[in-house]
């Protein structure tokens, strides 16, 4: 089957921004155009594509669809540079899945050395990143798996160095005697999400036991950080972030030299692959240089 580009425009700008108002506005044409070339190619497929509503979202036909879209515009890219022609298109767009702290630490430095891609970053637990490729959402994640998910390739990265971090005064309040099972099951800690286990990883890794401590749900790396330096809990924060912070002791660590390393790898879909090649290096290049190499 073949695919009406201009619907499938209609069906991204909708999914991207919103509502049909604003991809109208983005494509130059009045809502009623958007709204006749959806309906167009929901009758073509034979379901809904579009949840109206506010914001509208994609039916996992339509996510699918937005997916192929964006594909096929890589695709083209890659061949009008293969045979020097003018790109008279823009750049395309590409959907990535990855953990908030890898985006935080080093992969932004890998994403610059790219051009012509415009970036839709989702952010996901490492854990988790990659359902996003067994979906076909995205076409690359930064995940903790190491088996490639089905139709994809995979590439270890390194590993992302976590340190148990605390202020002074919250580590003297909650571990005056030391840090054991029973003190930390007391001490309330930070979590990004509910996917986040780093902090539960990390009691597991020291002590051999499943605690369940006091949570403060904080979903941003930089609050994380904040958060630990001003006493409202402690919370496994990545070294990078953190190293400033530990030289002036406005963060200490709950033990000394206890890290947790979590291992990343890199996913890509495999026949997107050669399209993606020099993202791909500079991913890996980017992650030699900055994770924990084990």
């Amino acid at each position: 089957m073949q695919f009406d580009p201009h619907q499938l425009t209609a069906l991204t700008a909708v999914l991207r921004r919103g509502s049909f108002e604003a991809a109208a506005s983005d494509l130059g044409v009045t809502p009623s155009a958007i709204s006749q070339r959806i309906k167009a190619l929901e009758d073509r497929v034979g379901g809904a594509l579009v949840l109206r509503g506010s914001p509208c979202t994609g039916t996992p036909a339509g996510t699918r669809l937005v997916k192929h879209a964006e594909n096929v515009a890589l695709l083209e890219a890659h061949v009008s540079r293969e045979l020097a022609l003018e790109n008279t298109t823009g750049p395309a767009r590409l959907k990535i899945a990855v953990n908030a702290d890898s985006l935080a630490t080093w992969l932004i430095r890998a994403l610059t050395e790219v051009e012509d891609v415009l970036f839709d970053l989702v952010i996901d637990d490492q854990d988790h990143s990659a359902q996003w490729l067994r979906r076909g959402e995205v076409s690359l994640a930064i995940t903790a798996h190491e088996k490639p998910a089905a139709g994809c390739d995979a590439w270890p990265l390194g590993a992302l160095r976590y340190v148990p971090t605390a202020s002074p005064a919250f580590k003297k309040r909650w571990f005056q005697e030391q840090v054991d099972p029973t003190s930390l099951a007391r001490a309330p800690c930070l979590t990004f999400d509910a996917k986040d286990m780093l902090q539960r990883r990390w009691i597991d890794q020291m002590f051999g036991v499943h605690l369940s401590p006091p949570v403060h749900y904080l979903p941003s790396t930089q609050a994380f950080i904040d958060a630990a330096r001003l006493g409202l809990g402690w919370g496994m924060n990545p070294e990078q972030l953190v190293t400033a912070h530990l030289e002036t002791e406005t963060l200490v660590p709950l033990i000394a030299d206890a890290p947790l390393d979590v291992p990343l790898s890199l996913q890509v879909s495999r026949i997107m692959a050669p399209t993606l090649a020099p993202l791909i290096r500079a991913v890996r290049s980017a992650a030699a240089e900055e994770l924990v190499q084990i």
